[in-house]
C-alpha cells in the first residue's frame, strides 16, 4: 500500500504522485491535512487554499482507494505533547528561515505513517529539504516504509507547480517564470567550472531584476546531507527560495558532478 501525504489544493504535481504510487502499489491512500504545526505565526494557515470536494473528485477519478482526511483533533488530540525533530538536514535553508517548520512536518508525517501503515510513501522533489527530512526520519525511526521522491512537475514556462502559485497576480506569475531560468543559468556557470558564489549572485540578481522582492537563499548542496558545497564533486542540488509579493517560492534542480 502506498501513501501520498498532501495538504490538499491538489494540482497536476500531486496527481503525478498519485500516478507514480499506482504504478508501485496495488492500493493508494492519499491524505489531506492542512497541518497547523508547520506554519509559523506570520504564515498563511488561515489563507491556505482548501478545496476538499474538488480534491475528492480528482482522487476518485484517479482510482485512489482511500482518502484519509482527519481533522485536527484526530491528529493532535487534547493533551498532545510530542514533537519529532530531525537534526542536520533540517538546520539550514528553509529550516533557518522557518524555525520549527520541519518539526511540524516530521511530527505529522510520523503520525500519518502510524495511522495508515503504508509500505511506501511518495513525496515531490520540489520540496527537496522536506524529502531529505522524511528520509532521515523513516530510516532512523525504523518505520519500514520506503520513501520515494518523484521529480518536480513544471508548468509550460518551467515554474514548478505549487498550491501557493494561486496567490500570485497575473503580473507576479509572469515574473515568477524567471526562477527556473535563473537557476538554469546559474547551473550552467557551475558546470562550466565557475565559482558557486558567482553563480548564486547571478541567480539572485536575475530574480531581483525580474521583480522578486527578496531572495532567502541560493545554495549548492550535497544531494543527500544538504551540506553546502563549493563545487559539484558529488551529486548536488541547487536550491533557491525567493519572495515575490507576499508569496514565498522554492525550487531546486539537480547539478551533475564534474571531474
Amino acid at each position: 500500500m502506498a501513501l501520498v501525504p498532501t495538504m490538499g489544493a491538489l494540482h497536476c504535481g500531486h496527481m503525478q504522485l498519485v500516478k507514480a504510487a499506482r504504478q508501485r502499489a496495488d492500493h493508494v491512500v492519499v491524505s489531506i491535512f492542512v497541518n497547523p504545526r508547520q506554519f509559523g505565526a506570520d504564515e498563511d494557515l488561515s489563507a491556505y487554499p482548501r478545496q476538499e470536494d474538488a480534491d475528492a473528485a480528482l482522487l476518485s477519478e484517479a482510482g485512489v482507494a482511500i482518502l484519509w482526511m482527519p481533522d485536527a483533533d484526530q491528529v493532535y488530540p487534547p493533551g498532545f505533547v510530542t514533537n519529532v525533530s530531525i537534526a542536520g538536514v533540517s538546520d539550514g535553508l528553509c529550516g533557518a528561515a522557518r524555525p520549527g517548520h520541519f518539526d511540524g512536518v516530521a511530527t505529522v508525517v510520523a503520525k500519518l505513517f502510524n495511522q495508515v501503515q503504508p509500505d511506501l510513501a511518495l513525496f515531490g522533489e520540489k520540496d527537496f529539504q522536506q524529502l531529505a527530512v522524511i528520509r532521515a526520519m523513516a530510516r532512523d525511526m525504523d518505520f519500514g516504509c520506503d520513501i520515494v521522491g518523484v521529480p518536480t512537475v513544471r508548468d509550460g514556462d518551467g515554474l514548478a507547480l505549487s498550491s501557493r502559485n494561486a496567490y500570485l497576480t497575473a503580473e507576479q506569475r509572469a515574473a515568477a517564470s524567471m526562477l527556473p531560468r535563473a537557476m538554469q543559468a546559474g547551473i550552467a556557470v557551475i558546470q562550466a567550472g565557475g565559482p558557486v558564489r558567482e553563480a548564486a549572485n547571478g541567480v539572485e540578481q536575475a530574480l531581483l531584476a525580474a521583480g522578486f522582492a527578496s531572495v532567502d537563499y541560493v545554495a549548492l548542496c550535497d544531494a543527500v546531507t544538504l551540506e553546502p558545497i563549493e563545487a559539484p564533486d558529488r551529486a548536488a542540488r541547487l536550491l533557491v527560495a525567493a519572495r515575490i509579493g507576499s508569496t514565498r517560492l522554492i525550487d531546486n534542480m539537480a547539478v551533475e558532478p564534474i571531474a
